[in-house]
């Protein structure tokens, strides 16, 4: 069901809709069986996103999905933002988050890899990142999953 054509058509339609209201898709998931899926509509904005935003959200993927009826009959609609653990999906992402913690998934020629480090950027076609004092480069292409790895300061300042 999670089909990547469908996840696509998904993205190709609602990021103009998001960047027209002042916010960027940052990803769409498809989870759930056939009949009834859950659809997770992640979006942001340049100062994160409000709950008035979200609300807006819904209401105009709403009414797209009522115009082109992508799903028909059952479905649920999630939109929130990406949260701490934001996925990374752009080349654009990957020069924003620059200095970042970042895991990163990739299936190559080799076979999946794992990665967790600190993003230093794009170069070419690579993303760039530092792990243990040498820099890894992982072809943008093969990138299957990546995200920044949230961290929560619980020292509060107290001591």
């Amino acid at each position: 069901m999670a089909s990547v054509d469908m996840k696509q058509i998904l993205i190709d339609a609602l990021e103009p809709i998001a960047e027209e209201n002042g916010l960027e898709l940052v990803a769409i998931e498809l989870v759930g069986s056939k009949k009834a899926p859950t659809i997770r509509v992640y979006l942001d904005g340049p100062d994160g996103i409000s709950f008035d935003q979200v609300m807006s959200a819904n209401s105009w993927i709403e009414a797209y999905f009522e115009k082109e009826d992508p799903f028909p009959g059952a479905y649920i609609l999630e939109v929130s933002s990406p949260g701490i653990d934001r996925i990374l999906r752009k080349r654009r992402d990957f020069e924003r988050f620059i200095g970042e913690t970042v895991a990163i998934t990739s299936s190559g020629t080799q076979g999946n890899k794992k990665w967790t480090g600190t993003l230093l950027g794009m170069r070419d076609d690579m993303v760039v990142v530092g792990i243990d004092g040498h820099e890894e480069e992982i072809e943008f292409a093969d990138i299957v999953k990546a995200n920044v790895k949230g961290q929560i300061d619980f020292s509060g300042g107290r001591g």
